[in-house]
C-alpha cells in the first residue's frame, strides 16, 4: 500500500519536536508542513519528527505524512490484527484491517493511543474499478479514474466521520460490495442504516441482517441512550473475519445466522435467537466508541457493558429471567486466570474476563441497586455524560456508585483487581434465645461488603449485608436449604465445610 495522512493537531504548549507512529515493515518517505520537508528520525515503529515552522499555543497546524510498504498481516484476525488479504467465495480479492489492541498504526502513520482521538477524520481509498470501497461514515462521492482510451482503471471513494473516533476503528473494506439502505425511526430521530454485503450476499443482508439490526437498536437504545453517531449514520459491512466494532461501520462475519458462529455461548438455548456479531458489536458503538477508555488496561469499560448488551438484549426479546438465564450460563466461561484489569501505560489489556465475568460483574451491581429503571438510567447516563469522552475506569467506577447511592468501591476492586470469587460462609448457630444464621465474606479483599440476596425458606428472599466479620441473623428454623444465595450473585457458598460456587 501506499498513501498520506494529513493530521491536524492544536498546539497545547510551544514545541517543536512531535511522535508518529508507523510499524515496520511500512516506512514514511517524507513529511511535509507548509510546502517545506521536515527531518526525522526512526527509533522502532516511532518515527520523531523536528518541527521548523512557528507552532504558536492553540493554533492549529496540518503536517502531512507520505509512506509506503507491504504492511503486517493479521495471522488471525480480529484477535491478531493487521490487513488481511484474502479473496471473497468466488476467488476475487477482498481486503479490509483490523487492529484493535495492536494499534492504527500498523497501516496508516498517526498518533497511534487510545486516549486522544481526531474529532472527525476523512478516507479516500482508491482501488482497481471493478471494487468498491468502504469507510466508516458516509460517503461523499466517488470518482473514476480512465485511461487514454476511456477505460476505467480505477475508482476512489471519500468517506468523512463527522464524530469523533478512535484511530483503530477507521477501517478500509474493499471488495466486490452492493448496498441497499433505509432509514430507522430512533431516539433522536431518523437514523440512516445501510448494508454493504459481498454482491452474492445481497439477499440474506435484506432477510436476516435487517431484522437483527432492527431489533438491536431498538432494545440497545432503551438501554443505553440514544444511538450515539446519528449523523454519521448506522452501517454493517461484510468482513473477511468474525467482527469488530469499526464505528458506524460494524464489521460482520457471523455467517448470516443466529448465535456465535451458530453456537451459544451461554448454553441455554437463548443465544441461538439472535445474532451475536450484531447485538455484541454494535454495542460497542455505546461503550467502546461513543465511551472510550484512556488506556488498553481499561478494556473491561467496553467489553463487560458490551457482554452484558447480550443479556439485555434478551431481556428485551424474551424477558428478564432470559436475560438471566443467558448471563449466569456464560458464567461456564469464566477463566480467573488473571485479574480483568490490566498494566497501565504499556498497553497491555487484562484478562479475557472483561467479557463474561464482567458481564456478570455488571448483572450483580444491577441486584444491588435492585430498581431495574434506576439501573437503566445509569447505562443511558453514562453514555449521555460521557458523550463521545475517553474516561479512566475509576471515572466509571465512581459514576456508578454516585448515581445508584451504593459505594460499589469494594465490588470493583474485588472483580476487577483480583481473581478470588468472594465465599459466603454461612452456618446455624444455637443459642439460648434459639438458632441463628452465622454469616461473613471470605477469599476476598478487606472490606468486601457486597449486600446479597438470599432465601431460607422456598419463594421467600432476603438481603444480607455481610462484611469480614461474623454477623448473626435470627432464624425461625435451624433447617437451611442446600443453596441459599439467589443465582444471580456470582459468588461461592459455604456451609458446613461444603463449598459450593455458584457457576450456572
Amino acid at each position: 500500500i501506499h498513501g498520506y495522512n494529513i493530521i491536524r493537531y492544536k498546539v497545547l504548549k510551544e514545541k517543536y519536536r512531535m511522535q508518529i507512529d508507523l510499524m515496520t515493515p511500512l516506512q514514511i518517505d517524507s513529511i511535509v508542513q507548509y510546502n517545506s520537508s521536515l527531518q526525522f528520525k526512526r527509533e522502532g515503529n516511532a518515527y520523531f519528527v523536528d518541527l521548523t515552522a512557528a507552532q504558536v499555543d492553540g493554533d492549529t497546524n496540518p503536517i502531512t505524512v507520505y509512506y509506503h510498504g507491504k504492511p503486517h498481516v493479521a495471522s488471525r484476525p480480529p484477535w491478531d490484527g493487521g490487513v488481511i488479504w484474502t479473496r471473497d467465495k468466488k476467488g476475487r480479492p477482498w481486503i479490509s484491517v483490523a487492529c484493535q489492541g495492536l494499534g492504527a498504526s500498523v497501516w496508516y502513520p498517526c498518533k497511534d493511543h487510545q486516549y486522544d482521538e481526531p474529532d472527525s477524520a476523512s478516507m479516500h481509498i482508491t482501488a482497481p474499478d471493478s471494487m468498491v470501497s468502504v469507510a466508516n461514515g458516509k460517503l461523499l462521492h466517488h470518482s473514476v479514474l480512465r485511461n487514454q482510451r476511456d477505460i476505467a482503471t480505477s475508482t476512489t471513494y471519500d468517506w468523512i466521520v463527522r464524530s469523533p473516533i478512535n484511530n483503530y476503528n477507521l477501517i478500509p473494506y474493499i471488495g466486490y460490495y452492493v448496498d441497499y439502505a433505509e432509514s430507522y425511526q430512533g431516539e433522536s430521530g431518523t437514523l440512516e442504516t445501510s448494508y454493504w454485503t459481498l454482491d452474492y450476499n445481497f439477499t440474506s443482508a435484506q432477510t436476516h441482517l435487517r431484522k437483527e439490526v432492527q431489533r438491536m437498536l431498538k432494545s440497545l437504545e432503551f438501554w443505553f441512550g440514544p444511538y450515539p453517531f446519528y449523523k454519521d449514520g448506522y452501517k454493517i459491512v461484510d468482513a473477511p473475519h468474525l467482527g469488530m466494532e469499526h464505528q458506524s461501520a460494524i464489521a460482520y462475519g457471523n455467517g448470516y445466522q443466529n448465535g456465535y458462529l451458530g453456537h451459544d455461548l451461554s448454553g441455554t438455548g437463548w443465544g441461538l435467537k439472535w445474532d451475536f456479531i450484531v447485538v455484541h458489536e454494535s454495542a460497542h458503538e455505546w461503550f467502546g466508541n461513543n465511551i472510550t477508555t484512556k488506556d488498553l488496561a481499561d478494556m473491561w469499560v467496553h467489553e463487560s457493558f458490551a457482554n452484558y448488551s447480550e443479556a439485555l438484549f434478551t431481556t428485551s426479546e424474551y424477558g428478564k429471567e432470559a436475560g438471566n438465564d443467558y448471563v449466569i450460563g456464560v458464567r461456564k466461561n469464566i477463566q480467573n486466570d488473571t485479574p480483568i484489569i490490566g498494566q497501565y501505560n504499556v498497553n497491555e489489556e487484562g484478562s479475557g474476563d472483561m467479557y463474561y465475568k464482567g458481564g456478570n460483574m455488571i448483572h450483580m451491581i444491577r441486584q444491588v441497586i435492585n430498581d431495574d429503571e434506576k439501573f437503566r438510567q445509569i447505562l443511558r447516563g453514562l453514555n449521555k455524560d460521557f458523550y463521545h469522552k475517553t474516561v479512566t475506569t475509576r471515572e466509571i467506577e465512581n459514576y456508578i456508585s454516585v448515581k445508584s447511592g451504593i459505594n460499589f468501591s469494594k465490588v470493583f476492586d474485588q472483580y476487577l483487581r483480583t481473581t478470588q470469587i468472594p465465599v459466603l460462609n454461612y452456618a446455624v448457630g444455637k443459642e439460648k434465645s434459639g438458632n441463628d444464621l452465622i454469616y461473613f465474606w471470605s477469599n476476598c479483599i478487606e472490606g468486601f461488603d457486597m449486600p446479597i440476596k438470599i432465601s431460607l425458606t422456598p419463594g421467600v428472599s432476603t438481603w444480607l449485608t455481610p462484611t469480614t466479620k461474623i454477623q448473626k441473623l435470627k432464624l425461625k428454623s435451624a433447617k437451611l436449604p442446600v443453596k441459599i444465595v439467589d443465582r444471580n450473585f456470582y459468588v461461592g457458598e459455604e456451609m458446613m465445610n461444603k463449598p459450593v460456587i455458584q457457576k450456572n
